[in-house]
């Protein structure tokens, strides 16, 4: 059984990478593991905060900087000391027409793995592309919430998902969780 606060936003991930037609691309992963579901042409992952996007782009073992078709960042972004750097190298990384799919929460419990550092809503995550260099027309954000599952999550720590006693109702006034695919 799925995190109460992660069932909508996986359902979309699984949408919107597969429509980006996973077995052409070479994918790299911040964290996470998202990806690895994804028949992808490559796949590495690189962990926060082993390796810190923050400060530097992936390197080959010669020092040249990597380039990948499409770069995930599946809630970790909240984490970052630094997220408008991170963003901008992750633009740094992405070969032409390259893709970048980020997921963050918006209202959920502190949780400092290390640290906890940030929240976006759909628009600030757009806001967050733009201001790293990712053109506008190339952004697409979205955002779900709904009260009764974030008051439920918060009664009970990482709240499990029930089909029986939660309703998923998007509340757009009330967000819990955020994404946005970034073309580069």
């Amino acid at each position: 059984m799925a995190f109460l606060n992660r069932v909508v936003y996986k359902q979309v991930a699984q949408r919107l990478i597969t429509a980006l037609d996973p077995p052409s691309r070479s994918c790299a992963e911040i964290s996470g593991g998202l990806g690895r579901g994804f028949p992808f042409k490559s796949f590495e992952e690189f962990h926060y905060p082993d390796f810190d996007i923050c400060t530097d782009v992936f390197r080959s073992e010669n020092g040249r900087l990597r380039k990948f078709d499409m770069i995930i960042a599946d809630q970790v972004w909240e984490h970052l000391d630094r997220p408008y750097a991170a963003t901008q190298n992750v633009r740094k990384m992405l070969n032409p027409g390259g893709v970048f799919y980020i997921c963050v929460p918006f209202y959920v419990r502190y949780h400092a793995f290390p640290v906890d550092c940030s929240r976006w809503t759909a628009r600030g995550l757009t806001n967050l592309l733009i201001e790293a260099g990712f053109p506008e027309a190339g952004i697409t954000a979205d955002q779900w919430g709904n009260l009764a599952s974030a008051q439920r999550d918060c009664a009970k720590k990482w709240a499990k998902y029930d089909p029986a006693i939660d309703n998923l109702t998007n509340d757009p006034d009330f967000p819990i969780v955020a994404w946005a695919v970034a073309h580069r």
